[in-house]
């Protein structure tokens, strides 16, 4: 033991020797890197968890339950999304009409002859006269205020599913409110006339149907009278041209 003692102390002393003669400055300048081999790195490295592979998986696994709570929440986003636009629509409702203007049987005591048709444009009525001193009854829309008239006509013909032309004085008129109508459009569901219109005498006035039934009951016209599409369609059914109609 003592033999293999010295050399090792004598070792040491030179380190040491040569350590104690660097100059003073030596010890503020810049050291060169520790190199470590792998081989003795590698195990510490591991013990603290700090190795790259482990590292890496690490992220991963933090990672990946960040991204499926991502993807997830995107359908229950659009989820909710479509579970609250129905309701949206839902609340958009356009006005009902009053149900005194639905057709109904009513007593009748005038002076009109069965078949004649009586409208009331105060009351916003339509009277077909019938026997027995009945008469059947609808709502209908009349002329606004400046648009009110009186008369008595003859239905001259009855279309179905009419087409509409403007006349110029109407389209002038609410050109200068800013609304500009079109010349002509075609019978159908879009048309302001409705399902059927009957014609009173040479007049530009008309009893048709509405595609705004909701109108019903009001003074809203031009002069025409205006009634549901089913009711236009059941008074077409019950009247003649030639038919009497009376205005007051």
């Amino acid at each position: 033991m003592k033999t293999f003692l010295f050399p090792l102390l004598g070792a040491a002393a030179v380190l040491a020797t040569a350590a104690t003669s660097s100059s003073a400055n030596d010890r503020y300048a810049d050291r060169p890197p520790v190199m470590v081999s792998p081989d003795l790195s590698a195990p510490w490295v591991l013990q603290l968890g700090r190795a790259p592979g482990i590292v890496r998986q690490n992220r991963q696994e933090m990672q990946k339950p960040q991204r499926r709570s991502q993807r997830q929440a995107q359908p229950a986003q659009l989820h909710t999304a479509a579970m609250q636009a129905p309701a949206k629509k839902r609340l958009v409702a356009r006005p009902q009409i009053n149900p005194i203007y639905l057709p109904q049987e009513v007593t009748y005591d005038g002076p009109e002859k069965p078949g004649t048709i009586v409208i009331d444009t105060r009351e916003n009525f339509l009277y077909l006269v019938e026997s027995n001193g009945k008469a059947r009854r609808y709502g209908v829309g009349t002329g606004k205020p400046g648009f009110e008239w009186a008369g008595k006509h003859k239905i001259s013909q009855k279309k179905v599913w009419p087409e509409w032309r403007p006349p110029a004085v109407m389209i002038s008129r609410e050109a200068a409110k800013g609304r500009y109508l079109p010349t002509y459009v075609a019978g159908g569901v879009e048309n302001p006339l409705g399902a059927r219109a009957l014609y009173l005498g040479s007049t530009l006035y008309r009893i048709h149907g509405t595609n705004q039934p909701w109108t019903i009951g009001g003074a809203v016209s031009s002069g025409c009278i205006r009634m549901r599409n089913e009711d236009v369609v059941d008074l077409y059914e019950r009247v003649d041209v030639g038919a009497t109609v009376v205005v007051m």
